[in-house]
């Protein structure tokens, strides 16, 4: 049976948005939702009738809201809008993220503040379902009046325009509608603005990174605790009572991860056994791993209110027949909190690339120049290092952040932008440079504990470093790294190390 999960435009989590992004999982309305959707959709019907001035239903867009429409025109203004508006460029979206888009809108809709029909909410759903994925151009979108050019490409879909993919094959829109059974709709007023005016955009990037960032923060606790064995370095600086007099959560978190990690381990050592204390990208991990940790649950809180926000403009409620026109399409607070997302999963990489640099060079360790078994004949892990030196220094600029910015736009009407789209799709890249980096010293790590002479590991490293031994094994000669380096990439990418460790050790922090 296909597992299902009810919306209503309120309650919508990170975990269940994954579940329906990447697990396929269904959607369907709630009888609540289905009832506010249709009352709103009665106060439009009324004003089209009565043939009141309100923005987006009987007025142009943007700077042309002073102009009005008739209520014979506001079907073409509706559609006018969609074609327009559908201003995308660059390369497609993933479909994992195009899914949550659909999500996203569906479930602002279901709100019942947007005064769609429920037949047109029920056909994006129907799409997202069936697996038609418009094809949505991943550039394009200013982050406030919403992401209108990106979700246009949408929309054309359900119109039996633009393009989409179904059962992986790039089709006409009106063929995957057609090959989905699913009917084409004409939209009425008031349903174009509806379907394009919100962050959904933005939010379905930055909602993918955040998860992805959280396990991958768990995932360089572990790395880090492999490179802790790996240059014999010292435990006390985890002790938990150092970090309950200074209890940002993060830091606690991380310490207790790497205690937990390196429990029984015979590689380790204590104050004043070889020195009295570590560099920084070994001594402050907790700090420095727990400020990235601190800031992905800021971001995380921020999407889930994001999720379950109404975010189009007008904002119709029905229980006093109020139209307001505002401003939640305004993607800052999303802008904001995607920024600092890429700061904190950039930071992440910064102390890894440290971290490696201390594993290869002989003059920081008692390890073997750059790794290598035959130093001079082979070059071992030297340009490892260049490789995570350059993704870090890529991660920097990447880094800068896209909120400062702003390019007034409709001819001044919509003068302060976001660019949270931006931001976010930066905060992705951040992401993967990140998971890059920290795949290079997972490999690192585990030749420098070969090198090193692998005599007992902690609880949780030794369920670590024997699944990337299941994959590769010790590098004695210089051979092709990319594809060493790749292939610890895809086991971190799978999370089979996190997932078997915290299976066997329970949950890390």
């Amino acid at each position: 049976m296909m597992k299902k999960i009810l919306i209503d435009g309120n309650s919508l989590n990170l975990e269940e948005f994954i579940n329906v992004v990447r697990k396929g999982y269904k959607v369907k309305l709630t009888e609540d939702a289905v009832e506010k959707v249709n009352k709103a959709r009665h106060v439009v019907d009324e004003f089209v009738e009565d043939e009141r001035v309100v923005y987006g239903i009987t007025t142009g867009f943007g700077k042309f809201s002073d102009v009005s429409i008739s209520k014979e025109e506001t079907k073409i203004l509706q559609k006018n809008l969609i074609v327009s508006h559908a201003c995308g460029v660059g390369k497609p979206l993933e479909q994992e993220i195009v899914r949550g888009i659909m999500l996203l809108r569906a479930n602002a809709l279901a709100k019942g503040y947007s005064g769609i029909r429920l037949s047109t909410l029920n056909t994006l759903i129907d799409m997202l379902n069936e697996g038609v994925h418009p094809l949505i151009p991943e550039k394009g979108s200013l982050g406030a009046s919403g992401d209108l050019a990106p979700l246009s490409h949408m929309v054309l879909v359900m119109l039996g325009e633009g393009e989409a993919y179904y059962n992986g094959e790039l089709l006409s829109g009106k063929e995957a509608m057609d090959r989905a059974g699913i009917p084409t709709i004409e939209l009425i007023s008031k349903e174009g603005l509806a379907l394009i005016n919100g962050t959904q955009v933005m939010t379905s990037i930055g909602a993918l990174t955040v998860y992805d960032g959280i396990n991958l923060s768990k995932i360089a606790d572990i790395i880090a605790a492999l490179t802790i064995e790996a240059l014999n370095g010292v435990v006390d600086a985890y002790d938990s009572r150092v970090h309950n007099i200074r209890p940002h959560q993060g830091q606690i978190n991380s310490a207790q991860n790497l205690l937990h990690l390196l429990e029984l381990s015979e590689m380790t050592t204590r104050q004043g056994e070889i020195r009295v204390q570590d560099a920084y990208s070994l001594r402050c991990i907790p700090q420095i791993h727990g400020g990235s940790k601190d800031a992905l649950k800021y971001v995380e809180d921020k999407v889930n209110i994001e999720m379950n926000s109404a975010t189009d403009n007008p904002l119709i409620f029905e229980d006093t027949q109020d139209v307001i026109s505002g401003g939640n399409f305004h993607g800052q607070p999303m802008a904001l909190s995607f920024d600092f997302l890429g700061i904190a999963l950039s930071e992440l990489a910064n102390i890894s690339e440290r971290r490696i640099e201390r594993l290869v060079n002989p003059a920081l360790s008692d390890l073997p120049a750059f790794l290598a078994k035959n130093g001079g004949l082979n070059s071992g892990f030297m340009i490892v290092q260049y490789s995570a030196a350059a993704l870090v220094s890529e991660n920097k600029v990447l880094a800068h952040p896209a909120s400062v910015d702003s390019i007034p736009s409709s001819a001044n009407q919509e003068d302060h932008v976001s660019m949270g789209t931006i931001a976010a799709r930066k905060a992705r890249e951040i992401l993967e440079n990140t998971r890059k980096v920290l795949a290079m010293e997972l490999l690192t790590a585990c030749q420098a504990i070969d090198l090193r002479g692998k005599k007992g590991l902690g609880k949780g490293t030794e369920i670590a470093y024997n699944i990337v031994r299941d994959h590769l094994t010790t590098i004695e000669e210089d051979k092709i790294m990319y594809k060493e380096m790749n292939a610890c990439e895809e086991i971190i990418k799978s999370n089979e190390i996190l997932d078997e460790i915290e299976i066997k050790l329970g949950r890390l922090l």
